[in-house]
């Protein structure tokens, strides 16, 4: 993070500290006119850590001031680079923009004034800490990749994260029309982050992440990094599982395809999901899935989309002739027409070649009434904004 500029003037901050290092708290002279008698200021400034500290945390620097005001407050690191802060209203403390960088050497100056103008000064020079780990921060975002109207963006930790409210606000989104982006944890390790409303198509996004001087965990950090993508055009696909319909939403036209979903012995769920990936042609085999009931099964499926990481999919089926539209026989997919191998110009197979990640598919009537767990995939969209 480039920490560059310094507040300055009306209670701002910046500006060059007195020359006289006198000590934290010490009074600085000043000759009252017609006097060379020197008085002696009431004001006393702080400055935490102490002078000559080491291992100091990025966010541990305190200036503030009694008896008086601050005037003054100069923060820079060996380079001479200065960090940008604020002093308050009252002008009892100064407050820095946004933590210090990990293992730098820092030198602070400081300046208050009483109520007579007579100033005291206080210095001070330290060194924070060098991190004892790091914690990687993935996502499921390509960089200048275009995803759906629908796209979530998922970061997993590789360590549990005790600092969440710091890690949040250090992966911010930028947006070229004002997209407001918010994240929601959830568990330990994994923020996920959405809009309230699907994206704009045609949104450009970037991802900042802000981390290196972020404890994620006690003695962990994490590191810095941007991340552009693009939203494409919108897609929303649409399945009534009861009507074995599936009636697909793009750019203000509207298709309809027969579709057979999941059995009343293995429903597919009900609520809004996101194509995770496109995996083209999968291996499924009933032995992976508990508890299931009929014929076995050890399929080559086409042009297969991954909606849940349980295993939900839209995908091509072609051994299921005379079900489309008419019954659902599925194990808990959404199949749609298609021919051993994959045809491209099957139905499924120009619905596959027009899709993104990031697409949205909605399932609803399935005899399974209840809507699928939201972090099973990228199904945040089901968490109502006030919750998000």
């Amino acid at each position: 993070m480039a920490l560059t500029a310094a507040c300055s003037g009306g209670g701002g901050g910046g500006g060059s500290a007195a020359k006289a290092d006198i000590g934290a708290g010490a009074a600085a002279s000043a000759a009252a006119p017609g006097s060379s008698a020197p008085k002696v200021s009431t004001a006393a400034v702080s400055i935490e850590p102490k002078n000559g500290a080491v291992d100091v945390a990025p966010g541990a620097l305190k200036i503030g001031a009694t008896g008086g005001k601050l005037t003054t407050v100069k923060v820079s690191d060996k380079s001479g680079k200065e960090v940008p802060g604020t002093i308050a209203a009252d002008g009892s403390s100064w407050t820095p923009s946004a933590g210090l960088a990990v293992g730098t050497a820092y030198q602070v100056s400081a300046m208050a004034a009483d109520a007579n103008g007579a100033v005291a000064t206080a210095d001070s020079s330290f060194t924070t800490l060098t991190p004892a780990a790091l914690a990687k921060a993935s996502d499921n975002v390509d960089d200048n990749a275009t995803y759906g109207v629908g796209m979530i963006v998922s970061v997993d930790f590789s360590k549990d994260v005790a600092n969440k409210d710091a890690v949040a606000k250090g992966i911010t989104f930028e947006t070229d029309n004002g997209t407001v982006v918010k994240g929601h944890w959830f568990d330990d390790r994994r923020l996920d982050f959405r809009p309230e409303d699907y994206w704009k198509p045609g949104t450009k996004v970037t991802v900042h992440y802000r981390l290196k001087n972020v404890e994620i965990a006690p003695g962990v950090y994490g590191t810095d990094r941007d991340e552009p993508f693009t939203i494409g055009r919108s897609k929303v696909s649409t399945v009534d599982a009861a009507a074995h319909r599936m009636t697909v939403a793009e750019n203000g036209a509207s298709s309809d395809i027969a579709i057979t979903s999941g059995s009343d012995e293995h429903p597919t769920w009900n609520g809004t999901m996101v194509v995770m990936s496109k995996e083209g042609t999968v291996r499924m085999q009933s032995s992976t899935l508990p508890g299931m009931t009929g014929s076995p099964y050890d399929l080559q499926v086409p042009h297969s989309m991954r909606l849940t990481t349980s295993g939900t999919y839209v995908h091509g089926n072609y051994w299921s002739d005379g079900h489309f539209g008419e019954d659902n026989v599925s194990h808990g997919c959404v199949g749609l027409r298609d021919v051993k191998g994959g045809g491209d110009s099957t139905t499924m197979g120009k619905f596959y070649a027009d899709s993104l990640v990031g697409d949205v598919v909605i399932v609803k009537n399935s005899v399974k009434k209840e809507t699928l767990d939201p972090a099973n995939g990228l199904s945040g969209w089901n968490v109502p904004w006030s919750k998000w």
